[in-house]
């Protein structure tokens, strides 16, 4: 994963934003067992996902690891340890941490990495989705204070977002059932799942200027129904940026 995330911040001129997380619940049970993983006794692959996250930051930061072989075909260029190659400077500090909690968000901090919030988290207060991931932000940013980072970090918030300007968009999402918080069992915790949001250009304005984890967030990343095709999606974004964001101050 260090090897071609490497490479691929180098083929795209250093523009590659990676997210990363420990995954969704799988179809199968204990699925990571039929690629040979497992958990060490006492952890969780959650566990697990957060160490392998250690390893990889520290190796696409350069650290030299890997002892060389004696008698390489080639010449080491290096004496001693070994790093990943390739290295592609700056890529350390586009690494986005898909977080489920106040607690993830908090330790991505630490390790200096972006936070990425999706539609999700786990309901740790009982309280509206968007305030609670607002406080997750909040945390997230008091902890990247403390552990002294130079650089400003980046959050995202991910948003269903869809503006209702024709026909074809009020057949599609005119009745959307999902325009409250929904709480369910997600593994063993409970998750709130936030709302999708679809109205009129005037009453989207007025229902996202009121949520508080997009005031809060620096990045807006909007989930699209790829099922729909890509022509519809386009209309899906042109219609926001056309009609909605202007009136929020959004570029």
């Amino acid at each position: 994963m260090a090897e071609d995330s490497g490479a691929a911040d180098l083929i795209a001129g250093g523009r590659l934003q990676l997210g990363i997380s420990r995954g969704s619940p799988e179809q199968v049970l204990e699925g990571y067992r039929y690629f040979g993983y497992g958990a060490p006794e006492g952890k969780t692959m959650n566990d697990v996902a957060r160490s392998n996250t250690e390893v990889y930051l520290q190796v696409i930061d350069g650290a030299r690891f890997a002892e060389p072989n004696p008698r390489p075909m080639f010449p080491n260029p290096h004496p001693g340890p070994l790093a990943i190659q390739p290295q592609s400077p700056g890529l350390r500090e586009r690494i986005w941490w898909g977080s489920g909690s106040n607690a993830t968000g908090e330790w991505a901090a630490k390790l200096g990495m972006n936070l990425m919030s999706s539609t999700l988290k786990e309901d740790e207060s009982g309280k509206p989705f968007h305030v609670q991931q607002r406080e997750q932000i909040d945390v997230f940013r008091a902890a990247w204070a403390e552990a002294g980072h130079e650089r400003e970090p980046r959050v995202s918030v991910s948003r269903s977002i869809f503006a209702l300007v024709n026909d074809q968009d009020r057949a599609y999402f005119g009745a959307d059932r999902s325009s409250t918080d929904q709480v369910g069992e997600l593994d063993d915790y409970r998750a709130v799942f936030g709302r999708s949001y679809a109205a009129e250009p005037d009453v989207l304005i007025e229902q996202l200027t009121a949520d508080e984890a997009i005031a809060a967030a620096d990045t807006l990343l909007l989930t699209v129904p790829n099922q729909l095709g890509v022509e519809y999606n386009a209309h899906v974004l042109e219609a926001i940026l056309t009609h909605v964001a202007p009136g929020l101050g959004w570029r």
